[in-house]
């Protein structure tokens, strides 16, 4: 099944999931219906409840999802969802207000009914939520501790909505409706059940150790891996784990990297990490035999899904993680398929693996293009940052038939992308990503 297929069968299967419960509205399945204020509401409350459910399934790092969609698409997905789940959840008090303003004495905890109020404490929840979602930094949240009260909060307001629904027990008197809202509330229990209990215990029975720190240029360390007690895992260069260093997986720290070693040797999988943040500004002074658990690989930023296709490659920074991934295992395999690779740093100095890459230009049919944003006086490459005009002038003459893989921060991505569809690249040719630990640190940042 081609990929774009499988993305559209998984969009269906979750719309179905949504909208579900709306059956309620099929007049042989459902009650006799009310007014059509009171129906809208109804009908908000249920989708805001079920998209909120849905919300545990994408960020579950479910494998058979990770082969279709990039991580970070998937994040996205999820907070601008999470956003319009919200809205619709707030919405069916509202609208029940003003259709019959005398249902605000429900809002009275003291003298409303236990179903309304877990209803209101479902909302209030909700908003608490969203709010240290958005304003996590101005609060001084730790990314810890918020990801922590936002898993409690996610379970609190989906445990009471589905409480409150089946107590107002006027839609959910029909059986068949009543089925489909405990079925769903089961899906996402196993969901949760899943994400904290046996992805965490599958993580604890393969372990791996540090067996190198390489200190590489730019605050970088190249970090490689060895499975204690089993063969490792494959992986295909350009895709990305999570991994929980130095602590058990059942913790909730752990943090996203790209593979940056050879698909060819994956019994010694390694990671290019940069010196972000706390965390990451640890690594390279972790102890040799530091375990590992490593929750992977996932992605769509695949090498193997193109095996006809020249390539065209273009990096920010730790963009290039991937990259290496990519170019490695092209060696490895002594593969002569032609590759263009636009390398963007901010000084020649901070380039990392620059020794390696001119050393990879001798096995490969590889053309690297520096591009420095601030250069030496004497440099005699690229300069400033990767535009259509750069582009124009450097890629090769075929490049409209070459596939496009692009690694970097979010603006840097928008601007190439924008420039290569310029200049007649089909949007089918080009994948890009918020990579890995460049996505995370912006996250934790915003």
């Amino acid at each position: 099944m081609r990929h774009q297929t499988k993305q559209t069968l998984w969009i269906a299967i979750f719309a179905v999931l949504v909208l579900a419960p709306l059956a309620i509205f099929i007049p042989t399945l459902g009650p006799e219906s009310r007014t059509i204020w009171r129906e809208l509401s109804v009908g908000l409350g249920f989708l805001g409840l079920t998209m909120m459910g849905i919300q545990f399934i994408p960020t579950a790092r479910l494998p058979f999802l990770g082969e279709v969609f990039p991580p970070d698409e998937l994040y996205r997905k999820h907070h601008l969802l999470s956003i319009l789940a919200f809205s619709l959840t707030l919405a069916h008090p509202l609208v029940l207000f003003i259709q019959n303003p005398y249902t605000l004495t429900l809002l009275n905890v003291w003298t409303a009914p236990w179903r309304a109020r877990a209803g209101v404490a479902s909302v209030a929840f909700l908003l608490v939520l969203v709010v240290t979602s958005v304003r996590r930094v101005a609060l001084q949240l730790s990314y810890e501790t918020w990801r922590l009260l936002h898993d409690v909060l996610a379970v609190a307001v989906i445990g009471l909505g589905v409480y409150h629904i089946l107590n107002v027990n006027y839609y959910t008197s029909v059986p068949f409706q009543r089925g489909l809202i405990i079925g769903l509330a089961l899906l996402w229990a196993l969901m949760i059940v899943y994400i904290r209990v046996v992805k965490p215990w599958s993580m604890l029975q393969r372990p791996y150790e540090i067996a190198e720190l390489i200190e590489e240029r730019a605050d970088t360390w190249s970090v490689v891996l060895e499975p204690v007690g089993h063969e490792g895992l494959t992986f295909k260069a350009g895709q990305v784990a999570w991994l929980s260093m130095g602590h058990s997986p059942f913790r909730i720290e752990e943090h996203p990297f790209s593979f940056a070693s050879s698909a060819e040797h994956p019994e010694r999988p390694g990671f290019a990490i940069k010196e972000l943040g706390d965390f990451t500004s640890t690594v390279g002074h972790m102890p040799l035999g530091t375990k590992v658990y490593v929750d992977g690989p996932y992605g769509t930023f695949d090498l193997d899904a193109h095996p006809d296709a020249e390539f065209v490659l273009i990096a920010g920074g730790i963009g290039s993680a991937p990259i290496m991934s990519m170019l490695r295992t092209m060696a490895d395999r002594k593969d002569e398929r032609s590759v263009q690779f636009f390398y963007g740093n901010p000084t020649w100095e901070t380039v990392a693996f620059r020794e390696e890459l001119a050393d990879l230009e001798e096995r490969l049919d590889l053309d690297v293009i520096h591009v420095l944003e601030k250069p030496p006086e004497d440099w005699e490459g690229e300069s400033g940052f990767v535009t259509k005009h750069m582009l124009e002038g450097r890629l090769c003459e075929d490049y409209r038939d070459c596939q496009f893989f692009l690694c970097g921060p979010p603006p840097m991505l928008e601007a190439v992308e924008a420039a290569l569809t310029d200049l007649g690249v089909a949007r089918g040719r080009m994948r890009h990503e918020i990579r890995a630990q460049i996505h995370t640190e912006f996250y934790k940042m915003a």
